[in-house]
């Protein structure tokens, strides 16, 4: 499993990669076709905003995946274990709330799109049901990663495995990274 998740991760940072450099390569067209050319692609701005969209409601899994997740940490270590790993339960309940949350508005949003048949108020007048469809999956992607994470981690503290729970759901430590670092730079 771990396997898995560690190649789609890869596969979904490529693909957000091409996706980024494509965007960058269209902007500096864009920009120097007005400059020099006196000529707009008209809505390359409107593009940036989907793209951002969907790529970063997908980046909140790929963070999820990887425990990146900002959590204020200063006193965490210090903590006793049984405590940590609450909180990492409670931090995954929470993720996953959040996530249904998301997917919820999200649900609203797209359902009062398709009601009124929006447009983007652009030259391109693009249906508002296409960029938000691809949003809202994103985030469906989303809730599915943080209640799998949610239950894992409820697996864990119903049989007692706190250590495994700290382990796999707490946030990494500056020597974890240092050796995922050091793991990552004898591979290349």
């Amino acid at each position: 499993m771990a396997r898995l998740a560690e190649r789609v991760s890869n596969a979904t940072i490529v693909a957000f990669g091409l996706v980024m450099t494509g965007f960058a390569v269209l902007v500096t067209f864009e920009t120097l076709a007005r400059k020099f050319l006196n000529i707009s692609l008209q809505g390359v701005d409107e593009l940036g905003g989907y793209v951002l969209a969907v790529t970063s409601s997908l980046a909140f899994t790929l963070a999820l995946l990887d425990r990146a997740h900002i959590r204020i940490d200063l006193f965490h270590l210090k903590l006793p274990r049984a405590l940590r790993a609450t909180l990492n339960w409670i931090a995954a309940a929470m993720t996953a709330a959040l996530a249904g949350l998301l997917v919820y508005v999200g649900v609203i949003v797209l359902r009062e799109t398709i009601d009124f048949g929006s447009t983007a108020p652009t030259p391109w007048a693009t249906p508002l049901v296409w960029p938000q469809s691809l949003w809202l999956a994103a985030l469906a992607i989303f809730l599915v990663a943080a209640l799998g994470h949610f239950l894992a981690a409820t697996r864990l503290l119903a049989a007692g495995r706190i250590g495994e729970l700290d382990r796999r759901h707490g946030p990494k430590g500056a020597e974890e990274e240092v050796q995922e670092e050091l793991a990552d730079l004898q591979r290349r």
